[in-house]
């Protein structure tokens, strides 16, 4: 932990944080509403503050959208913790671990309509804020990947990274235009089928 008796390190001012826990709920009530493209101007109006204390404490959207996403995590890491524990017993089925995984994915991915997209953006770059988020999710989805490689479950030639642009896109599709209540549920089974190995037939080499 840092040294806060150190010359020149200060704590956060209170009214600096109750300003920035104010912005993140109208942030994430004007996104809920309007998407992630929907203006920071407006929600730093909507908070009642000016659009420098917005741009202050959130330089850009993307570190706006980080924030928010991070404010999730406790949820997320439950639903990671308890798909690693497995069933009560103690057993743990690795392909279904992998899939319940990626659907948590789809559904951290869809806190927001148009999240996606800024997600999508950020694993093409190191600088963004959510490009970090981005990485660790590959890298969890690498591990339960493994797993499942490891008990038969998934193809040796599928990539963690593939499979989370897979949850990706099948985020975005809930809210595609020609999309219906079934779309991103098809969508999930066909990348699970995608990345299933296949039982060996009968008469094929060990």
């Amino acid at each position: 932990m840092p040294d806060t008796t150190t010359r020149g390190a200060r704590a956060p001012r209170a009214d600096a944080l109750r300003n920035r826990e104010h912005l993140l709920a109208t942030a994430e009530q004007h996104f809920a509403e309007h998407g992630v493209g929907g203006s920071l101007d407006a929600i730093a109006k909507r908070a009642g503050v000016g659009a420098g204390t917005l741009y202050r404490h959130f330089p850009t959207r993307e570190a706006l959208l980080a924030a928010l996403l991070t404010a999730r995590d406790d949820a997320l890491v439950a639903r990671r913790d308890s798909l690693r524990a497995g069933r009560d017993d103690g057993t743990v089925d690795a392909g279904d671990a992998l899939h319940g995984w990626l659907d948590a994915v789809i559904d951290w991915a869809g806190a927001f309509d148009g999240l996606p997209g800024p997600l999508r953006a950020a694993t093409l770059t190191s600088d963004s804020p959510l490009a970090t988020t981005c990485q660790g999710f590959v890298t969890v989805t690498e591990e339960f990947l493994d797993a499942a490689r490891r008990d038969g479950a998934a193809r040796s030639d599928v990539r963690a990274r593939d499979l989370f642009l897979a949850a990706l896109a099948t985020s975005w599709v809930r809210g595609a235009a020609l999309a219906d209540d079934d779309s991103a549920d098809g969508l999930a089974a066909l990348a699970r089928r995608g990345w299933q190995a296949r039982p060996a037939a009968a008469g094929d080499d060990a």
